[in-house]
């Protein structure tokens, strides 16, 4: 339920007794004439009687708890059921405890008593503990209004009373628990509780009820008609609350037109009919909205009425299906039946509706027939997000699990990745059997496999091979919690690494059976090279590993172990399908979408890519175009370096400005932006997307001054190219908004920080960055704007000064 929401339930519908529990007494007992404090306390006999007040008058017997002699604390913990109702109670429905001792011979001593009103002021059902101060001598007075409150005034209360009404919003869930929080909270309580009593001396007597809470507020209303009417017309103008009963009810009038117009008799008119010129504009409106806009009635019913002139547009199949009244029975037949006579959706389309819009069995299953369309590159590109779709499927072993294992088992690299994003998610208890089920299928199916004509493994051993990769990383972070007890700096991590890779663990410098890279599992690697091997500086010592290649090659990876890296895995899948999108324009922007891939929920590899950080690059040489002259010099060249290593650094700097611009990365700084020696720059470390930033006033684009310098400034020739790249590679990212927008609606219910905080809040942002308002004209000079802006933006340039200082003396 979201904050803005307020459920509730009406106290005249529910047909349940009255129940709450009586829990024990606080406060010292009034001594007796005959006795003294101490053996009253020590013998008194207490009893609590419960009786219910209609308007003023008793209502059904009285009812009576256990007897309690159990010393100075007075606890019953009773739970007590009225034969009064809740449909049966009125605004003034009143509950009377009176404590009575029977240790005083036949006659029973009088402790006191207390009134409560069932329903607070705003007319809701009170809940949780309830504190009555009891007034002593006095039996409870049912009257209204009553001679006995329970409830202490308001000019009466005081840091105590303040404390324990928090207490009561917390235990009924209205307050965040935040456990280490929560614990020195009580503590320091109980102390604030003891200093009071002291100080104030307080012999009042209370009594702890603890009223039942049911899953949602419950609002007063009598049975019949709503008699919960304004007062009459007064010379003040205050607001009274009306609950109206007819709130979120179909309109009769409305509902009758819907189904006159959707009737199946309708189909034979509606089948001939052509939507006039306007209709069309609409019509055609209404297919460019994004996938995340929600149609209104009229909206829905100009789609359903031209239903039939639709089908040859492709792109109103997703439009129409938003459009269905599945709770009918004729009319989702009717829309199952267009669908599959409808011109076939592309693939983008089809991810839309494998979104938790769509429930219907029937729809899904149309989705993953269009999907099986897809080649595996392409099918590699949406897999992380068809894997998490699988919360959304109405069975364990839906068409969409079969559909992923089944083409898994044709190409490895698919089959490798799959069975990684599954097993991660074994974690998510909500889903875990949805996950175990797809895993446990890929697993059977897989061991299944014969072995190929060409001498290829046999399905057991593919197996084998991927579940090494699990044991490879469960040794690795064995030797990561190892080296992090290892008392030094990075060096000595680093000889300690070598030293184990060396000599307990030297079975990891040369491996059994050759293990497919779980970042690249087209690469088989035999073992690690222990002298190639290092430790960064860093908070949780990542390793740098270098493994041998079955082919006599090299490759380096990274393993971290304390880092939840599933949200760069998703910023650089997003990267990886961007670049894929403009090469399918002709535009190579020399992107980096360097591999990464969480093996576990804090735990995971990146694919090393040799490059330096511009804040080293700055420290040692000054400035980028000093570093890029000593590997790309050039007399004649621009600068003195290549012309072709400044238009891959130009390229590399317009590619990465426009994704992170639309992306919302945030947290950018010279430590995580990274250079190679051939001129490209990339982005790393995506620990803040989505337009999240820790720091105050972030530049709408990440573009550094240090970066606009190396390209000569802003009045330079070379400049005015990277804006030109800049707008090309933004209108052509724009006409695949929905499909970057599909795929983050599929993430919606991951585990993903960003998203998982608010993911509707959070798919709206990256809408909004596509600007789907403007055509491609505006959109330039949008965007030109936008980097002016930036650059001009000199208080980050003072942040970034900051964190340098911080980072050196880390």
């Amino acid at each position: 339920m979201s904050g803005k929401e307020f459920r509730f339930f009406l106290s005249c519908d529910i047909n349940l007794p009255v129940t709450f529990r009586v829990e024990r007494l606080q406060g010292p007992l009034p001594s007796s004439p005959t006795k003294s404090p101490n053996s009253e306390e020590r013998n008194a006999e207490l009893y609590v009687e419960c009786a219910f007040y209609i308007d003023g008058a008793p209502f059904g017997l009285p009812i009576r708890t256990r007897l309690e002699s159990g010393g100075a604390s007075y606890c019953w913990n009773e739970l007590i059921t009225m034969s009064t109702k809740y449909r049966d109670l009125t605004a003034h429905s009143q509950l009377g405890f009176t404590v009575w001792d029977v240790s005083c011979g036949k006659d029973e001593g009088l402790i006191g008593g207390a009134t409560i009103l069932l329903f607070n002021n705003k007319m809701q059902l009170k809940t949780g503990k309830q504190k009555l101060r009891l007034w002593p001598g006095k039996e409870a007075d049912g009257s209204f209004p009553t001679t006995t409150p329970g409830k202490v005034p308001k000019h009466e209360r005081g840091e105590l009373e303040r404390l324990e009404k928090l207490v009561n919003k917390y235990e009924r869930g209205q307050i965040q628990c935040v456990d280490w929080l929560d614990r020195l909270t009580f503590k320091a309580m109980e102390k604030i509780k003891e200093r009071e009593n002291c100080k104030s001396g307080n012999s009042s007597l209370y009594l702890v009820v603890d009223f039942c809470s049911l899953e949602h507020r419950v609002v007063f209303q009598e049975s019949g008609a709503n008699f919960l009417l304004p007062s009459p017309i007064a010379s003040t103008n205050e607001l009274v609350t009306v609950w109206d009963p007819e709130i979120g009810k179909i309109n009769p009038s409305e509902h009758k037109q819907l189904k006159l117009a959707r009737s199946l008799t309708r189909g034979i008119i509606d089948r001939d009919l052509k939507p006039s010129i306007n209709e069309r504009k609409s019509i055609q409106r209404i297919l460019k909205y994004p996938p995340t806009r929600i149609l209104n009635g009229d909206e829905r019913q100009l789609l359903w009425k031209f239903r039939f002139s639709l089908m040859s547009e492709k792109r109103a199949l997703t439009k129409f299906l938003r459009c269905v009244e599945w709770s009918d029975v004729q009319e989702a037949k009717q829309a199952l039946e267009l669908m599959n006579k409808w011109e076939m959706i592309d693939v983008c389309d089809a991810l839309e509706l494998l979104s938790p819009v769509f429930e219907r069995e029937e729809v899904r299953a149309y989705a993953v027939s269009v999907l099986e369309r897809a080649d595996d590159e392409e099918l590699q590109c949406y897999l992380l997000q068809l894997v998490q779709a699988l919360r959304f499927e109405r069975s364990d072993k839906s068409c969409l699990s079969q559909f992923l294992v089944k083409r898994s088992l044709n190409n490895i690299e698919l089959g490798s990745f799959l069975r990684w994003y599954v097993a991660v998610e074994l974690y998510d208890p909500t889903y875990a059997k949805r996950f175990y089920s797809t895993y446990e299928m890929l697993e059977e199916n897989m061991q299944k496999l014969a072995a190929g004509p060409s001498g290829d493994e046999d399905g057991f051993k593919l197996w084998q091979s991927l579940v090494r990769q699990t044991e490879l990383t469960a040794q690795l972070c064995s030797i990561t919690k190892d080296l992090r007890n290892v008392r030094g700096n990075t060096q000595k991590k680093t000889e300690k690494l070598r030293q184990l890779l060396s000599g307990l663990l030297s079975e990891l410098t040369y491996f059994e059976e050759p293990i497919r890279s779980p970042v690249a599992p087209g690469v088989l690697i035999t073992g690690i090279v222990p002298s190639e091997s290092t430790i960064f500086k860093s908070a949780l010592h990542p390793l740098r590993l270098t493994f041998r290649t079955q082919n006599g090659g090299t490759c380096r990876v990274i393993f971290k172990k304390g880092d939840d890296l599933r949200q760069d895995q998703l910023v650089v899948q997003m990267v990886s399908l961007m670049d894929r999108l403009l090469k399918l324009e002709n535009l190579d922007l020399h992107l980096t979408p360097y591999k990464v891939l969480a093996t576990g929920q804090d735990e995971g590899m990146l694919e090393f890519i040799p490059s330096r950080s511009l804040a080293q690059i700055l420290q040692e040489h000054r400035s980028i175009i000093n570093y890029l002259q000593k590997f790309h010099p050039d007399e004649h060249g621009p600068f003195g370096i290549t012309a072709s290593c400044l238009e891959t650094f130009i390229k590399s700097c317009a590619g990465y400005s426009v994704i992170t611009y639309i992306l919302g990365v945030g947290d950018r700084h010279l430590d995580n932006l990274l250079l190679t020696d051939d001129g490209r720059l990339f982005h790393v470390d995506f620990g803040f997307i989505l337009g999240r930033d820790p720091k105050h006033f972030p530049p709408p684009m990440k573009l550094c001054k240090e970066m606009v310098e190396a390209m000569g400034g802003a009045e330079s020739p070379y400049y005015t190219r990277f804006k030109s790249y800049c707008c090309e590679a933004y209108n052509i990212i724009r006409k695949s908004s929905n499909l970057i927008l599909n795929l983050f609606h599929l993430m919606a219910g991951s585990n993903i920080p960003d998203i998982a905080s608010d993911p509707e809040k959070g798919i709206l942002k990256l809408q909004e960055k596509f600007r789907l308002d403007m055509d491609d004209e505006a959109c330039i000079h949008f965007f030109q704007d936008l980097i002016n802006e930036s650059v001009s933006a000199l208080f980050p340039q003072m942040v970034e000064t900051i964190h340098r200082w911080a980072q050196y003396w880390r």
